[in-house]
């Protein structure tokens, strides 16, 4: 493919991707296909001549869409969103287009100086403590890791690395081997299941600890755990703190968690892999209470920030702590500007992760801060947030329903009252029509339906459509329609104003999001 080509064949592929997105309302949410689909249809060998690129662009529409779940549709409501945009598009194109493998400063210097930069504009954008900017005077500092779970892991394997050192200094004589085999982490049992496999991966076993009735980790679980594992002869060394769990959204309490991790030196992370982009809104930021005594803080870009997989922001309060666990020199790897790579504004980023190869992240994080400005970015988080607070209003507005537990950021969990059962069919048959995607959670002993705001194209229409589906089905399944009928319910509303739907709200037990203190 030569220049001609690629210009042809890549503005073909920019408006198939735009056409995608304004049409993608007029798919299925989820796909009908059979496992194994694809190998039918596919080639089973690589062509021996090379193909047109406008056969791959119909082969796009015909063969691999029938088989894609639309993550990026209003009527995508599972899970949590998906980050995605047109300025963060342009940042992965760019990225890809230099093809620059920032392993160490030397080969490709913008690529390490222009990520530093980004996580210090990020980090005072979510009014991060100091220490742990590259700006600071301090080893604090931020990177970019793959996902959230790459962030959990590096942090378990530099936790595990800091304990082994210091206990190896109070007693020299102990064995390394020894030690490892007696460390042990912590979470609580509402946290990811990537903590779990942090556990797996990192050879050190993670205790989940039960949670208050708000589904949180609270000091005094933590503190009973660790006490009875010193006593069993074991060494406490990490604790991941979720802030906004997966079930619910909600929030370990940090300042209680860190007050038992200083006391046992134990690292504390924090996971804040959804909601933490909620923090470019100050009006969230009285739930990082604690955060300045964690020793690392992470969240996904690629979920609620607009930016498109992978890209996971973490920062550490000491970054000496990650080289001293990943470093691992060879002669092809050093260049005249080594003595400088501990300098905090242009660190050897191969020190920081588990690959030695990384991509130009940066670049989509860049485009995308700079195309929509401060106040693009908490819109669009504010945005989700109205809307999710609109469902849960219709929710509440049907006697047959409950919300539980209270809206966090952009999720509502609900449930039809009753046995369990009726939820489950619900679910259940809402999936099979395949107009909408939700899925399950637990709290306390109910079973619960997910309701996530995920799209950055979702419209109040949107939320009306998803309200509307899940009213039909529970007609079907009751066999008593609501007292208020879903259309004159939607219809009304739509017709309001703003102050007028705030009324409606109110007047029907609307109750405000949660976690949300006044606007200033």
């Amino acid at each position: 493919m030569d220049s001609e080509e690629f210009r042809q064949f890549a503005g073909a592929s920019i408006e198939f991707i735009i056409n995608y997105l304004e049409n993608i309302r007029e798919r299925p949410v989820l796909t009908s296909v059979e496992p194994g689909y694809l190998h039918k249809v596919l080639p089973t060998e690589t062509p021996q001549k090379p193909d047109k690129w406008q056969d791959i662009l119909k082969d796009m529409e015909n063969i691999i869409l029938p088989g894609i779940v639309h993550w990026q549709s209003p009527q995508f409501s599972a899970y949590f969103p998906a980050g995605q945009s047109y300025a963060s598009i342009v940042g992965e194109l760019l990225s890809a287009g230099l093809a620059v493998i920032g392993f160490n400063w030397i080969t490709s210097p913008a690529c390490t100086e222009l990520e530093v930069a980004m996580m210090n504009w990020l980090g005072k954008l979510l009014d991060l403590p100091e220490e742990f900017l590259n700006s600071s005077e301090g080893p604090g500092g931020g990177i970019i890791q793959g996902s959230a779970s790459e962030a959990s892991l590096v942090g378990m394997l530099a936790a595990k690395q800091r304990t082994v050192r210091r206990i190896k200094e109070t007693d020299p004589t102990m064995d390394e081997a020894v030690i490892k085999g007696k460390l042990v982490a912590y979470a609580s049992n509402q946290s990811n299941s990537s903590v779990e496999k942090t556990g797996l991966l990192g050879s050190v076993p993670v205790r989940l600890l039960g949670v208050d009735k708000n589904c949180s980790l609270r000091g005094e679980t933590l503190l009973q755990a660790v006490q009875e594992d010193i006593k069993k002869g074991f060494i406490p060394c990490y604790l991941v703190a979720t802030f906004g769990t997966t079930g619910t959204c909600a929030f370990d309490n940090i300042e209680e968690l860190a007050e038992v991790c200083q006391k046992y030196n134990i690292w504390l992370h924090i996971d804040a892999a959804y909601a933490g982009a909620a923090l470019v809104c100050p009006e969230y930021r009285h739930l990082m209470k604690g955060i300045d005594k964690s020793d690392s803080f992470n969240f996904n870009l690629h979920k609620w920030l607009l930016v498109n997989f992978d890209c996971s922001a973490m920062w550490v309060k000491n970054s000496n702590y990650l080289v001293d666990t990943f470093n691992v020199d060879r002669i092809y790897l050093e260049h005249h500007h080594n003595q400088h790579s501990q300098n905090s504004m242009a660190p050897d980023y191969r020190h920081w992760q588990i690959p030695l190869g990384r991509r130009f992240r940066a670049l989509k994080l860049w485009t995308t801060l700079r195309l929509y400005g401060v106040e693009g970015l908490q819109n669009s988080i504010r945005k989700d947030i109205r809307l999710a607070e609109l469902f849960a209003s219709y929710v509440r507005s049907d006697e047959r329903f409950e919300v539980i537990p209270e809206p966090s950021m952009a999720l509502v969990c609900f449930r039809l009252k009753g046995d369990d059962e009726f939820t489950k069919q619900l679910l259940n048959k809402i999936v099979e029509r395949k107009k909408l995607y939700m899925v399950p959670a637990t709290y306390e002993s109910f079973y619960i339906i997910r309701y996530v705001v995920c799209s950055r194209l979702t419209t109040e229409k949107d939320i009306e459509f998803a309200w509307n589906e899940i009213q039909s089905q529970a007609n079907e399944i009751l066999q008593s329609p609501s007292q208020i009928s879903s259309n004159t319910f939607v219809q009304k509303t739509s017709n309001m104003d703003i102050n007028t739907k705030e009324s409606f709200k109110i007047s029907n037990n609307y109750h405000p999001n949660n976690i949300t203190e006044k606007s200033q």
